[in-house]
């Protein structure tokens, strides 16, 4: 039995992996770490067949070669992105797969919420009620019907919203540097998105290309009033120029699923610590910010999608045959 050690794991990880993994004609042997994977934390992969891995877990040069060296050749990531994977250094010595389109219709809802929410101040009016404030003065919104939605990135996931925002009655442009027709999205050059949307909502993955796309000299040419939407990656913005738009009154409220600097907070219980992330805190006390813990992809049918594709994944490369989930690939005589 194939041994699969799992890292910076929480009790809804376990749930679809379990249930699925015991449906398999050749189950692997689960096990878990709370524990994100870093160099202090590799060893506990030693006799491992296999290594599942997260958003924020450190997959440095160093990581991939502890994990080679103890006999490890495949890393699953149990998400879409692998910014966090150095490539360069996995490649010829771990396959790396991934989840590329686990329930696009997730993380394109809770994009849909985040708009919603922030344009109407849902989140405001909620913290009053549980104070027994039912003034609504201050909570004023608009009416999207008619507005313009901006999406930078049409992948899977980019589609989706652009349909949810559709049927909101809104007109759509879309930025993506490999464009795919779609009825009723007009695709434009960045500049133009961003001077144009009421609504800019950023669906595409975090490159050096893409690292700060929104910057402050983008926010300069954002039509004033705007809304911003991240249920991507945390880095597309730069938090401080966000903050300066958010101050200014460049940007009207902000819908952040992701910070640029999440990787040793999100997922965690810090109600009780002192010494706090000063932007994150800052965005955070903003009335016209709602931060969600990137838990966009957090539904019943995404976390059952994304076991499925990583065990299918791990199957695949142990009986020797290629998936189409495969970033880079190593000598698969090593393991099989």
């Amino acid at each position: 039995m194939k041994k699969i050690a799992f890292f910076d794991t929480k009790p809804y990880d376990r749930v679809w992996f379990e249930r699925l993994n015991a449906e398999l004609s050749e189950p692997f042997e689960l096990v878990w770490y709370e524990s994100r994977l870093r160099p202090e934390t590799a060893c506990l992969a030693e006799g491992a067949d296999a290594v599942c891995a997260f958003v924020n877990d450190d997959i440095s040069a160093s990581v991939v070669n502890l994990l080679a060296d103890y006999g490890i050749s495949i890393l699953a990531m149990r998400c879409a992105g692998f910014s966090n994977v150095d490539l360069d250094a996995a490649c010829g010595k771990l396959t790396v797969v991934r989840v590329p389109a686990y329930s696009p219709d997730s993380i394109a809802e809770h994009a849909a919420a985040l708009m919603l929410a922030v344009d109407r101040r849902i989140h405001r009016a909620y913290a009053r009620t549980r104070d027994y404030n039912f003034n609504i003065a201050g909570l004023e919104g608009t009416v999207l019907r008619g507005k313009c939605a901006g999406i930078v990135g049409m992948g899977r996931i980019g589609v989706q919203f652009a349909k949810l925002c559709q049927a909101f009655g809104m007109r759509v442009l879309a930025y993506d540097p490999y464009p795919t027709a779609m009825d009723g999205v007009n695709f434009v050059p960045l500049a133009e998105l961003l001077s144009q949307s009421d609504v800019i909502s950023l669906h595409c993955p975090l490159t050096k290309e893409t690292y700060h796309l929104i910057d402050a000299a983008a926010l300069q040419t954002v039509k004033r009033g705007a809304l911003l939407i991240n249920t991507s990656r945390g880095a597309l913005v730069d938090s401080n120029a966000l903050i300066d738009a958010l101050n200014d009154g460049t940007l009207r409220g902000a819908g952040l699923d992701v910070y640029e600097e999440e990787g040793d907070i999100f997922y965690e219980d810090l109600s009780d610590t002192v010494d706090r992330d000063e932007q994150l805190s800052i965005l955070v006390a903003k009335p016209n910010v709602l931060l969600t813990a990137h838990q966009a992809f957090l539904t019943e049918e995404a976390l059952e999608s994304i076991a499925a594709t990583t065990l299918k994944s791990l199957t695949a490369f142990f009986h020797g045959e290629h998936t189409d989930c495969e970033v880079c690939a190593a000598d698969r005589k090593r393991s099989i």
